[in-house]
């Protein structure tokens, strides 16, 4: 993956599962992207889950999504969340860039389409299997 060509391919792929309105195209999107086994951390999750954890004396907890079906729901519930209203949309901030041979890092921000303000962002590391394919993506969402 140190091809410059390919982070940008699997970066606007990465967002575009996002974005996808079509329930299948987004699940292939996602088995075309993921590997198998592949996992999603949401490392900093929200402040509320955060306190809830908390208050039953637990350290904070990382959420993880693991697998196609698993990954295709989390996917699929980010957009209904944010994208599935018309009201947001996930871009690329800037280029993605390769950190090591199969490891890539990409910022996002979650933009208003009507005003084009940044309402969200975030950072994802995202480790690739031999093939390519995302074997594990660490999120960072930035705090607002």
């Amino acid at each position: 993956m140190s091809n410059p060509l390919d982070a940008k391919r699997l970066a606007d792929g990465f967002v575009a599962q996002w974005n996808e309105p079509d329930p299948a195209a987004r699940s292939a999107l996602v088995r075309r992207l993921w590997a198998r086994d592949g996992v999603h951390v949401l490392v900093d999750p929200p402040q509320e889950m955060r306190e809830a954890a908390a208050s039953l004396a637990f350290p904070v907890p990382p959420l993880e999504a693991r697998g196609h079906d698993a990954l295709d729901a989390r996917v699929t519930r980010a957009y209904d969340m944010f994208i599935a209203s018309g009201d947001h949309v996930f871009e690329a901030a800037g280029e993605p860039s390769v950190l090591l041979p199969n490891v890539v890092a990409l910022r996002w921000t979650m933009l208003s389409t009507r005003t084009r303000e940044a309402l969200g962002s975030g950072l994802d590391v995202l480790s690739l299997d031999d093939d390519g394919r995302i074997r594990t993506d660490h999120q960072f969402i930035a705090p607002s």
